[in-house]
C-alpha cells in the first residue's frame, strides 16, 4: 500500500512524527501487506528553525520531494503547492494522500488528491472555531468536505461534523480504543467515514517528554528559573499581522512585571520590528548563551526554538499565553494554566476545565487573566490514550474504500 502525506508548516512536521514511527512499527510486524510511505514537503516554512530543525530533532527523514513553494499570498501560495502536489501525485499514484490540520499546505494537498480521485485522509479533522475570518477555518472545512477519512481527536470535532452533515460516524464519535484483528470499515466519498481516534500531539507529547529533558539547560541559558516566568508565542496573522494588536499585547506583558519568554516567529518579528520593539542591531545580544536572545525590558526575545525547547519551556513556565492551538493543548497536558489570545478556540475542552482563558488582546483582560485564572480537573483522556498513531495505520490497513 503505498501513502503520501503532504507538509508544509512546524504544526505538521510534529504530527507526522508519530504516524512514521507507527508506520515503521506495522512493517516490522511482516504483515501480508506493507506500507510504502511517501513525505511530500510543500515548503511553506522553508527556513531552518523552522522547518529542518524539526525533521532532525524528530528523527522524521529527508522529505521524498521538496517542492520549495516559500511565502506568498494564500491564493499564491496555495495555488503553487497545488500545481506542484500534483506533479508528484501524478507520478507516484498513491493510493491515499494524507493532510495534516488546516494550514494552506493541508488544503493544497486535499485538493490536488480529490482532483485525480485519490482518496483523502485528513488527520485532526472536524476542529471548528466557527470565525470565517480566519484561513485556517476555511482551509479544515473545505478538507474535511472532500475528505473520505476523517481523523477526529476528541468529540466535539466529530459533533461538529455531524452538524454539517456527515452521518457515517464510527463507534457513535466516542473514542476507538482499539479494533479487532481484519475489520473491515466501509468508506467511501459519498459517504465518508468520521472516526475519533484521539489527538496525535498527544502521541508525541509522550513519546518526546523524555527527549525534551535533555534541553533542560535552555532554563540556564535564558537565565529562567523553574515556575518563575512566562512563555508566550504569537504566530496567527489576526494577531501577528496587526501591529494594533502587537502594542496591546506588548503593553500587557511590560504590566506584568514578570520575566517574560518570548521565541518570535518570522511574521511576528517583521511587526515588532516596525514598531521599534525588536531590534537585533540596537539590542546587545547575550555574549553568555548558545541560545540568542534579546531585552526588551521584561520582555526576553529569541528566534524560533526547536519543538523540544518550547516542550521544556511550557513545561516548566508559571503562565502561558498563545494564539496557538497546540500550545494550548501542551500546556493543557503539561498543567500549565494557559491564556489565549484569541476570542474562541478549537480546542474549547481546556477552557471548559478552567486551564485555557479566552481573552483576546485586551491588555487589561490579559492582566486580569493572569491575576485570577483558577484550573480545575484535567482529564487527559478527552484527547485520546497516546496510541492515536497506531489507530490510524490499523485503520488504513482495514478500511473497505469503494469508489
Amino acid at each position: 500500500m503505498k501513502i503520501a502525506s503532504v507538509v508544509g508548516a512546524r504544526p505538521q512536521f510534529v504530527k507526522i512524527a508519530p504516524l512514521l514511527k507507527a508506520i515503521a512499527k506495522y512493517n516490522e510486524k511482516g504483515n501480508h501487506q506493507s506500507i510504502h510511505h511517501i513525505l511530500i514537503h510543500t515548503g511553506q516554512h522553508y527556513d531552518y528553525q523552522m522547518s529542518k530543525i524539526f525533521f532532525d530533532e524528530l528523527e522524521i527523514p529527508e522529505p521524498d520531494y521538496n517542492l520549495e513553494v516559500g511565502s506568498g499570498s494564500h491564493g499564491w501560495q496555495t495555488g503553487q503547492m497545488l500545481c506542484r502536489v500534483e506533479e508528484v501525485l501524478l507520478k507516484e499514484k498513491p493510493q491515499w494522500v494524507l493532510v495534516y490540520g488546516d494550514t494552506n499546505s493541508t488544503l493544497a494537498g486535499a485538493l490536488g488528491a480529490a482532483k485525480l480521485h485519490i482518496p483523502v485522509a485528513h488527520i485532526e479533522a472536524g476542529l471548528r472555531s466557527f470565525k470565517r475570518q480566519m484561513p485556517e477555518e476555511i482551509n479544515r472545512v473545505l478538507t474535511d468536505h472532500i475528505s473520505t477519512i476523517l481523523f477526529c481527536p476528541t468529540e466535539t470535532a466529530v459533533k461538529n461534523l455531524q452538524k454539517e452533515g456527515f452521518t457515517n460516524i464510527f463507534n457513535a464519535g466516542k473514542l476507538v480504543k482499539t479494533l479487532p484483528e481484519n475489520e473491515k470499515i466501509h468508506t467511501t466519498p459519498q459517504e465518508p467515514l468520521v472516526i475519533n481516534v484521539g489527538d496525535i500531539m498527544y502521541d508525541l507529547l509522550i513519546f518526546s517528554l523524555p527527549l525534551a529533558e535533555r534541553k533542560i539547560e535552555i532554563l540556564q541559558q535564558l537565565k529562567l528559573e523553574l515556575r518563575n516566568y512566562i512563555l508566550i508565542t504569537v504566530h496567527r496573522a489576526e494577531n501577528a499581522d496587526n501591529p494594533e494588536k502587537m502594542k496591546s499585547i506588548m503593553q500587557a506583558l511590560l504590566e506584568l512585571n514578570k520575566t517574560v519568554v518570548f521565541p518570535v516567529h518570522p511574521r511576528t518579528k517583521s511587526t515588532l520590528k516596525s514598531l521599534s520593539i525588536f531590534n537585533t542591531s540596537g539590542i546587545p545580544r547575550s555574549a553568555q548563551s548558545s541560545i540568542p536572545y534579546w531585552d526588551y525590558e521584561n520582555v526576553r526575545f529569541t528566534e524560533p526554538l526547536s519543538y523540544l525547547e518550547m516542550i521544556i519551556l511550557e513545561k516548566n513556565a508559571q503562565l502561558i499565553l498563545t494564539d496557538s492551538g497546540g500550545v494550548q493543548k501542551e500546556a493543557f497536558w503539561l498543567g500549565i494554566p494557559t491564556i489565549t489570545l484569541r476570542e474562541e478556540t478549537e480546542w474549547i475542552e481546556t477552557v471548559e476545565a478552567g486551564w485555557n482563558t479566552l481573552v483576546g488582546t485586551n491588555p487589561e483582560r490579559i492582566i486580569e487573566a493572569a491575576k485570577s485564572i483558577t484550573p480545575g480537573e484535567r482529564n487527559l483522556q478527552i484527547y485520546g490514550d497516546g496510541n492515536t498513531a497506531e489507530k490510524i495505520v490499523n485503520i488504513f490497513t482495514n478500511a473497505c474504500f469503494v469508489k
